[in-house]
């Protein structure tokens, strides 16, 4: 039996080749499926719902994404933007503002418990709102959550209640931002709905949405999470993701640098400290993340000798872009962001040039800390 399967739960076609996208299912099961001529098959997205009532990420490119938005842009809604606090302009989505229409949407930052424990959270909500409103976006409210932990759930899962008397609540965002995580933590706090979760085909495209009742008769769906090329997190393999992802509360360590240092953080991220005075350079990555001092004239050929060794991730086997620069300098106190890495807290009149894979997720904020 060559032709293809089709998932009895969402409709995708079954595929062994890529866990990330609609429809997979291991190779064994999915040609044992075609062995014995089985029809009525689900995907594993599909099969881990159903018994044991667990979302699973799968992506979604551009093409169907615009889709899904012009779906969207036709329904009453309110919409939930979910970020990644640790790459927020890249997670931001800011197509948005083509398709909201006349709906409400909220920023829901993920990953709150990664912060240090001093951090004012009127602070970071009011910079997501400046960058959010830089970009022509409004949000009608902005919450701090760790989907991980379940911290600040309550008062989300209160405000959808509230705010979605008359309209369904859809679930948007770009992969690794931990939305389906926190799906399933809003699942867990609501108690036994198991069986009433559902999932349905979005109108106009062949993508499943997953349906999960409220208390007041309307659904919070989730959506496929969107693939953007620009999140550095697209670019890793799996193992290296883990390596720099932080797992507990960031914990900051401060470096003195001269002019003429440079900051290496693994292979991923570099500072080049051109001019200002001898000061400090506070980081804020994951604890096991390698972080080295060099003199920039060295730095180029210490790079080339110890990239994906010394200096990793990136693996070796990773493809990875060449690492571009950005020049910044600091007018106050600031942040200077390495999307899905962290960031470094340098203080007033320095010049900079930061470095990532292609420049991504680079760039500045006034420091929260």
């Amino acid at each position: 039996m060559d032709e293809d399967i089709i998932c009895i739960g969402c409709g995708a076609v079954l595929q062994s080749d890529d866990p990330q996208k609609a429809g997979y299912l291991p190779k064994s099961a999915l040609e044992k499926a075609k062995n014995e001529e089985n029809t009525d098959v689900y995907c594993q997205r599909c099969f881990k719902l159903r018994h044991y009532n667990e979302i699973m990420p799968v992506d979604l490119n551009n093409d169907d994404f615009l889709a899904l938005l012009n779906s969207l842009a036709e329904k009453k809604a309110l919409i939930v933007n979910v970020v990644d606090l640790f790459d927020f302009s890249n997670s931001l989505l800011s197509s948005l503002k083509r398709f909201v229409g006349n709906n409400d949407f909220i920023l829901v930052g993920n990953k709150f418990d990664l912060f240090p424990k001093n951090s004012k959270q009127s602070k970071i909500k009011d910079w997501m709102r400046q960058e959010a409103n830089r970009m022509g976006l409004y949000p009608k409210d902005i919450f701090l959550v760790s989907a991980k932990k379940k911290l600040n759930l309550e008062s989300l899962i209160s405000y959808i209640n509230d705010q979605s008397q008359d309209k369904d609540v859809y679930f948007v965002g770009t992969t690794n931002v931990g939305k389906s995580t926190l799906i399933n933590a809003i699942i867990d706090m609501m108690g036994d709905i198991q069986n009433l979760i559902t999932t349905s085909r979005f109108p106009g495209t062949t993508l499943d949405q997953i349906e999960i009742p409220l208390e007041n008769g309307h659904f919070l769906i989730d959506t496929p999470g969107i693939m953007t090329d620009n999140q550095l997190a697209t670019h890793l393999n799996a193992k290296d993701l883990e390596l720099i992802s932080p797992k507990k509360p960031l914990k900051p360590a401060t470096y003195q640098l001269l002019p003429g240092n440079t900051l290496f953080l693994a292979g991923l991220g570099r500072i080049d400290y051109l001019k200002g005075e001898s000061t400090s350079f506070t980081v804020y990555v994951a604890r096991n993340m390698y972080v080295h001092r060099a003199k920039t004239t060295n730095a180029d050929a210490f790079y080339e000798k110890h990239k994906g060794e010394l200096l990793a991730p990136p693996s070796p086997d990773d493809q990875m872009a060449p690492l571009k620069g950005k020049e910044f300098k600091t007018e106050f106190k600031s942040d200077l962001l390495f999307g899905g890495i962290g960031f470094v807290t340098v203080p007033k009149g320095c010049l900079v040039k930061t470095y990532t894979p292609d420049g991504i997720g680079l760039g500045i904020r006034r420091a929260l800390i």
